[in-house]
């Protein structure tokens, strides 16, 4: 105990100092304007799967260097360090990479209770930022990412790559002009099979050799490390993220809000539980969650217990994680009156409509047509994250903002957050969207926000 309070008292000593650093750091790149040709020097704050995934692709671009990686993790950082080369530096602690003058822009591929803090930090670095999904681990952390790039004029894009897409872009085109006929219907759906036994269960013990366990926590309570609350399994408990509804779904919640043209529910219910899973682990293996639009209604699946997801299929086609000729474990289906559209990251399918009315007492039902109200059609596209990360850089030179802006990244953060909080609550939450508020409901309002742990009360 002696220790982690020492370790505590410095790191509060070296707070204060950090802070006077990154204001003087603001002030300089603040005045730095890159040409169109000039050299991007990143930063990789994270460098795990998604984090070295996403770095390759960016230093693809044209003149995009990585100046810098930091990551508490010695294999990850090691990794990382040997891809950016010798001239790279390396770091434990995103403040000293911060610190860097010569650091335009950072990436940010962090556990998600790690986003929002690096993020408010880079832009009053006078950082450009480059932030993966979800925005914030909660609904103010996000509001607090929005502020801090508006204040400091930064750059700052989340990882939704779906918003780059074409194939997405011609789907909002399609619904948005009417062509699917009037829209009152949207269903998401992620679905992954771990049963029986999810993660797998772990006793608590010594982090790795070499891990700052409290700087992982940061502004997470305390708790004895245990692996599966580590690289990989973290996603599964509240403290770091939010399951499947955060992890998934938030490509698609942002995608809807795209082709839909919509904002903000106006009340959310979800039902289900850690049904069949016996792991430890706290977010639901089964999850249904209704959100309620003016005029539309959402429908969110996520299961952890069945890979199938839905029907309807191409033969020959390709389909976002299908494992086997019938499954289609993700993706997202708008029902029209003149057809049904479902797309996922690699394409996009319609089926038309009859001609003919249906159903009992229809008006014109007993007039028999092989017509169909549109026609029937296929495209194939591929995933989008090279586009998504050019387009990053491209604004980091010409001060535009991003496809996926924080405030974008923001409002679809939202829709899988409320999602969480109605399942945690068991409420049904109304929300005030100009506000940014829940209605009336106290215990669920506390869900919005987490009193950070100190000495991580950094934003």
């Amino acid at each position: 105990m002696r220790s982690t309070g020492m370790k505590r008292r410095q790191f509060i000593k070296r707070v204060a100092q950090t802070t006077a650093a990154l204001s003087a750091t603001s002030a300089v790149s603040a005045q730095r304007v890159l040409g169109a040709n000039e050299r991007v020097r990143v930063g990789l704050i994270g460098c795990g799967g998604r984090g070295m995934f996403d770095a390759k692709l960016m230093r693809e671009a044209p003149n995009v260097e990585f100046a810098a990686v930091c990551d508490l993790y010695p294999p990850h950082l090691a990794r990382a360090k040997e891809w950016a080369g010798p001239a790279a530096k390396q770091f434990k602690n995103f403040r000293r990479l911060l610190e860097q003058k010569d650091i335009d822009a950072v990436l940010i591929a962090t556990p998600d209770h790690w986003h929002a803090i690096p993020t408010v930090h880079a832009c009053r670095a006078g950082k450009d930022v480059y932030v993966e999904k979800p925005l914030g681990h909660n609904i103010k952390e996000g509001r607090a990412m929005v502020e801090a790039a508006r204040r400091h004029n930064r750059v700052v894009q989340m990882g939704a790559q779906q918003r780059s897409a074409p194939h997405y872009a011609e789907v909002a085109r399609i619904i948005q002009s009417g062509e699917l006929g009037q829209v009152h219907f949207a269903r998401i759906w992620n679905y992954v099979n771990m049963y029986p036994d999810g993660i797998g269960r772990a006793t608590d013990s010594d982090p790795p050799e070499g891990v700052d366990w409290d700087m992982y926590l940061g502004p997470a309570p305390y708790v004895p490390f245990n692996k599966n609350r580590f690289i990989g399994t973290y996603r599964w408990f509240w403290d770091y993220g939010g399951g499947l509804v955060t992890d998934f779904g938030i490509h698609r919640f942002d995608s809807m809000r795209q082709i839909m043209k919509l904002d903000a529910p106006v009340s959310v219910t979800a039902s289900g539980g850690r049904y069949g899973l016996s792991d430890g682990a706290e977010t639901p293996d089964m999850v249904q969650v209704t959100y309620e639009y003016p005029g539309f209604i959402l429908s969110y699946e996520a299961s952890m217990l069945n890979a199938h997801g839905a029907g309807g299929r191409t033969p020959g086609k390709k389909y976002y994680q299908a494992r086997g000729n019938e499954d289609r474990p993700h993706g997202e289906a708008y029902y029209g009156t003149n057809g049904t559209l479902i797309v996922d990251r690699l394409g996009f399918e319609i089926y038309p409509e009859l001609s003919n009315a249906s159903g009992p007492g229809a008006a014109g039902r007993e007039q028999r047509s092989d017509g169909l109200r549109m026609q029937r059609k296929e495209v194939s596209a591929e995933d989008a994250t090279a586009l998504h990360v050019k387009n990053f850089i491209e604004c980091v030179r010409s001060r535009k903002k991003p496809v996926a802006d924080v405030e974008i990244g923001h409002h679809s953060t939202i829709v899988a957050h409320l999602g969480n909080i109605a399942y945690r609550s068991g409420n049904k939450i109304r929300w005030d969207a100009p506000k940014e508020q829940i209605v009336d409901d106290a215990e669920a309002s506390k869900l919005l926000a987490r009193q950070a742990r100190k000495p991580w009360d950094l934003i």
